[in-house]
């Protein structure tokens, strides 16, 4: 059983690794695959995986946002997704509940779905992730600064800085990525401009390295 119990319409810190912290991320086609999974299968309706790739095969020159607006159907999201970031063996994410269980039902696609893929392209078998998901409740006067530790996680981690890496969102935030997964003005409403949450940023960024003990508290 679940610790919390999620909630429509409020926010959570959502994040997950490798079992036996073992990377998922091994190549540009795991981190582009895993991403069309966030788009994809967001979504009240199943299926949509499927529908794209075979719109793909027939189309093989038009992207996800062409098929997405060309579908008949209305795509009903599941979850906001508010920032995320993608690192070799770890993935954060804030997202805000829209339906009941959206966030479990999102997860579990995805987990499911990628690690078919994952293991099919590996030539390997059994579990890729270290269990279920792992979510937090974030508290409004915790929330610009767990933004900043999932915007720029990557960053933290001195894995690549924050701004120009591909698979966070906070080059979306500082509007230098043409990919729009993100409700940033849920957090950019709070600043003046871009500018003003990008110093935010650095100011956090340093203050997350100095003080290890809040990796802990993320993660467990």
């Amino acid at each position: 059983m679940r610790k919390i119990q999620l909630a429509n319409n409020e926010y959570y810190h959502i994040f997950n690794r490798g079992v036996e912290k073992r990377d998922i991320f091994t190549s540009e086609e795991d981190y582009k695959r895993f991403f069309l999974s966030l788009i994809l299968m967001n979504d009240e309706k199943e299926g949509l995986m499927i529908q794209w790739r075979n719109f793909k095969m027939s189309h093989p020159n038009l992207s996800v946002d062409e098929f997405l607006r060309l579908s008949l159907s209305e795509k009903k999201e599941l979850v906001n997704f508010v920032a995320y970031c993608l690192n070799a063996n770890h993935f954060h994410f804030i997202l805000q509940q829209k339906s009941d269980r959206g966030i479990e039902k999102l997860m579990h696609r995805i987990a499911t779905g990628y690690t078919m893929y994952f293991n099919e392209r590996n030539h390997r078998s059994g579990s890729l992730f270290q269990g279920s998901f792992k979510a937090t409740h974030i508290e409004p006067n915790n929330f610009l600064r767990i933004s900043v530790y999932v915007n720029c996680n990557s960053e933290i981690h001195k894995i690549h800085p924050a701004k120009d890496y591909k698979w966070c969102s906070f080059p979306e935030y500082l509007e230098k990525e043409s990919n729009q997964l993100c409700r940033k003005e849920i957090i950019l409403s709070q600043f003046k401009n871009s500018q003003e949450y990008l110093e935010y940023a650095v100011e956090n960024i340093a203050d997350f390295r100095e003080r290890k003990q809040d990796e802990k508290l993320w993660l467990e």
